[in-house]
């Protein structure tokens, strides 16, 4: 019966419990790297692929090529500017073009001060919806900007609620930005964005006049009318915007991306990642199979007289075979469930120490039943498979041979 052999397997290593602990390190090690990784990367995809489907799959953004690190459009190597929203406008397959800059600023509350980035709403409600839902922008307290706000501001969920000036933003706070005052009128949801959740939100009219920029916009979105092909929309823009700034293919000072390049971009780098950790944890889950064969070596060798017994009473070569299997897949087994619990705790402590350290809800840990019970079979599997030359060589030994060994 197997539950025989399984009852003998659990029997032998509770008899040797030091040397299978041991043995089982480089198994849990490794499942463990293995699981959490992976469940952070699942997760992580999982939270992209999710606001990408908030941004819209309808959608194209276009900014100047990046020259260097920050928010959309602050370090850049060109320009887009309010004449190519008109020039998108007129290509065919385009419903609605919006834009909207963003500056970096110094802002003070109460005497303390912070450098955050200051993002524009369109004036023209059509276009304020389309980026507001561009960015899932919703208000928890008080209201949104109106057209014809001129002094006041929506602040990120963070200035509320992690206390970036010591003391909670609150509707009605006084904030100065470059020199002006400026009236809380509203703090938003949380995004779950860093970069959104301490923006602050102000009428584009405004910005313009208070940075000066009277024709530079940051990032273009652009809307597609239904039933159009994304991709050959935004091919049409970058044509008519090459065209018009009579630059050569290749040679652009933008980018134009939609949402399915952000996403293969994520998931090859996501995927890279994955790769090379996994890698090198299986460098450590072969040290456990090694080690599993050579406990089940060492327990034939100590065992030899108990294999000479069973086969003087009966036992066949097959049974004495799959109990020293049973024993090795059993061990490797033990090895992975102890690296899946490993590897859900070490999981889920990076989603909380990464949410209290960015804010963010990027970053979870996601665990589906198949990378359990991958983790589990990998784990039986290969300590069973670690066993099968130690188990040949058990149950080959020659009765006599057996009995007389010492």
């Amino acid at each position: 019966m197997i539950s025989d052999y399984l009852s003998l397997a659990v029997k032998s290593i509770r008899n040797r419990r030091l040397r299978s602990w041991l043995t089982m390190v480089g198994i849990f090690i490794g499942v463990a790297a293995v699981v959490s990784l992976i469940s952070l990367g699942q997760g992580l995809q999982a939270a992209i692929n999710e606001e990408f489907t908030t941004f819209g799959i309808d959608k194209v953004l276009i900014q100047a090529k990046a020259s260097g690190f920050g928010p959309p459009g602050t370090l850049s190597a060109g320009k887009v500017t309010e004449d190519d929203i008109e020039l998108i406008k007129k290509v065919s397959g385009v419903e609605r073009v919006a834009g909207r800059v963003i500056k970096p600023a110094t802002i003070i509350f109460r005497d303390e001060q912070q450098a955050r980035s200051i993002v524009s709403i369109p004036s023209k409600p059509d276009e304020a919806e389309l980026i507001l839902s561009s960015r899932t922008y919703e208000i928890l307290q008080g209201r949104m900007l109106k057209p014809s706000d001129k002094d006041k501001v929506v602040v990120g969920y963070d200035y509320a609620y992690s206390k970036l000036f010591g003391k909670p933003v609150s509707v009605g706070s006084k904030l100065e930005i470059n020199q002006k005052k400026f009236e809380v009128v509203g703090i938003m949801s949380r995004i779950g964005d860093p970069f959104s959740d301490k923006a602050v939100l102000m009428n584009q009219d405004v910005l313009k006049e208070l940075f000066d920029a009277d024709n530079d916009i940051s990032v273009i979105v652009a809307q597609v009318k239904e039933g159009e092909d994304l991709t050959l929309v935004a091919e049409d823009i970058r044509r008519a915007m090459r065209k018009d700034r009579g630059q050569k293919e290749g040679r652009e000072d933008f980018e134009i991306q939609t949402p399915q390049q952000y996403l293969e971009s994520f998931t090859t780098i996501i995927n890279v990642v994955q790769a090379v950790v996994i890698g090198i944890a299986a460098i450590s889950i072969l040290v456990g199979g090694i080690g599993i064969m050579n406990t089940m070596y060492t327990s034939v060798r100590e065992r030899t007289k108990e294999i000479g017994i069973m086969k003087a009473t009966g036992a066949r070569n097959s049974q004495v075979l799959l109990l020293f299997l049973s024993e090795s897949g059993l061990l490797g087994l033990a090895g992975g469930t102890i690296g899946v619990i490993l590897g859900i705790l070490i999981g889920k402590s990076v989603e909380r120490i990464a949410m209290q350290a960015l804010g963010s809800e990027l970053l979870k840990a996601y665990f589906p039943w198949y990378l359990i019970v991958g983790a589990l079979a990998f784990s039986f599997t290969l300590g069973a498979a670690s066993g099968i030359f130690p188990a040949l060589q058990a149950s080959r030994l020659k009765p006599v041979d057996a009995l007389r060994y010492e």
